[in-house]
């Protein structure tokens, strides 16, 4: 489609002015898909904050999970194929089209009594909503290769990276303002959904595609980080089939880092999605307690993201694997004590909860970033797109219904050596990539 055509290539700017343009267009670019996803998250989290209003209408809870499974069903599949429109896209449209589409499906859901009239009906708009969300991932990719070299993109990627929990931070504020400005359960789905279109519109306002299409020399030009095998036919467009068949069907390594994904997606959310409950049933834990030990893990993982994008560039000179293997031994560690404490030590409890959230979220950054690593950044988005595929399919979904009916026929033990056996595989998926990745980085 034209409107999403890639950026065209302009003359380059005179010499004197690149280095000033390229540092503000750098920044630039960078709010533009942090305000961007950030907004994204504004309406993918909304309704959960719905579902006791919509459970007072008289739905039943497990109604609701499978209504809200629309999202992660549609979010991991759309990701895959709108990763490899987004490669063939103009980044800056692609990102703010899917964003504007996002927010006017919950505006919908909000305004039309019909949307919230069935579980059918919710289940159809939420995935709908999930597959709009999938365009917000990729084109950030796509902004990242372009604009930020290899050993610079682990801490780039980790600052961006906490647009997650500033989007998920800001769901509750704007749904409590929302209900005391509108007075009515309905305005957390549509106010959410009018405040994502001010993002979407600063998104545009900001993002470029390329710093060609700026008149700037590509990024490993300016910043002489040049990535093996790289050439000037690199900087070509690709067509669907030479991405998916030269550079990802084929790629095993990325494949291995698919995988990991998988796994360490399990784990992410086998912990998030079940700590209300096992701490309840489990640890005698009260709901004020439960709420606010949730709210601390889903917060540590900033400073822990953070963190491990800056060793990961800084004292790995770029390379994933050995950060991401060092982060999910300790998950391993912090899941048995999570585990193992007995009932009433909620110090510890705490603790183990705040150190698995604090380590989780450094891998399930940094495999997205080893992804774009190992491919031509022209194949960025659908690389991305299989590790998510993969990640939100594999691991999310097996997450919420396996664990679920494991407990219940095993107890929370059968549910813990999953997480244990998936902290295992993930670590086991990650070192497979470790020499094909000091090569493509030339420390061999």
């Amino acid at each position: 489609m034209s409107i999403f055509s890639p950026a065209r290539h302009i003359d380059k700017l005179p010499l004197q002015r690149i280095d000033p343009e390229y540092k503000r267009l750098r920044l630039q670019v960078f709010l533009g898909i942090f305000v961007g996803y950030a907004g994204y998250y504004l309406v993918r989290k909304n309704f959960s904050l719905v579902m006791p209003d919509l459970i007072e209408q008289g739905y039943s809870k497990g109604d609701l999970g499978f209504a809200l499974s629309g999202v992660s069903i549609a979010y991991g599949l759309s990701k895959f194929l709108m990763g490899n429109v987004s490669d063939r896209s103009n980044a800056r449209t692609f990102l703010t089209f899917g964003l504007v589409l996002s927010a006017l499906t919950m505006i919908f859901m909000g305004v039309v009594p019909f949307a919230t009239s069935s579980i059918a009906i919710m289940f159809i708009l939420l995935f709908v909503n999930g597959w709009f969300q999938g365009m917000g991932w990729p084109p950030s990719g796509r902004v990242m290769v372009h604009w930020f070299s290899t050993k610079e993109r682990g801490t780039k990627m980790s600052i961006w990276n906490v647009a997650h929990n500033v989007g998920g931070g800001l769901v509750g504020p704007i749904a409590i303002a929302a209900v005391a400005i509108f007075g009515t359960w309905e305005s957390k789905f549509y106010f959410p959904g009018i405040v994502a279109l001010v993002f979407a519109l600063f998104a545009y306002l900001t993002i470029r595609d390329t710093p060609q299409s700026c008149g700037l020399p590509t990024i490993e030009a300016y910043k002489n980080d040049y990535p093996v095998n790289y050439s000037d036919a690199l900087e070509k467009e690709m067509t669907a089939k030479e991405i998916f068949l030269d550079y990802v069907l084929n790629n095993r390594v990325l494949w291995y880092i698919a995988f990991a994904n998988a796994f360490v997606y399990l784990v992410r959310y086998g912990i998030l999605d079940w700590a209300p409950t096992y701490l309840e049933e489990a640890k005698g834990f009260s709901v004020k307690e439960t709420g606010w030990a949730y709210f601390a893990y889903e917060y540590a993982g900033i400073p822990g993201t953070l963190l491990c994008g800056w060793i990961s560039d800084k004292v790995f000179k770029g390379r994933r694997a050995p950060a991401t293997i060092i982060y999910m031994v300790l998950v391993l560690v912090a899941v048995l004590v999570y585990w193992k404490n007995p009932p009433g030590n909620i110090m510890i409890d705490n603790i183990a909860l705040v150190a698995i959230g604090f380590l989780i979220y450094g891998p399930v950054m940094l495999i997205g970033v080893q992804a774009l690593d190992l491919v031509p950044k022209k194949a960025a988005g659908t690389a991305a797109g299989l590790t998510g595929l993969f990640g939100y399919l594999g691991g999310a979904l097996f997450a919420n219904i396996a664990m679920g009916f494991i407990v219940d026929k095993w107890g929370w033990d059968g549910g813990f050596i999953m997480l244990v056996a998936a902290c295992l595989l993930s670590i086991a998926f990650t070192a497979l990539t470790w020499q094909r990745e000091k090569i493509h980085l030339n420390l061999q």
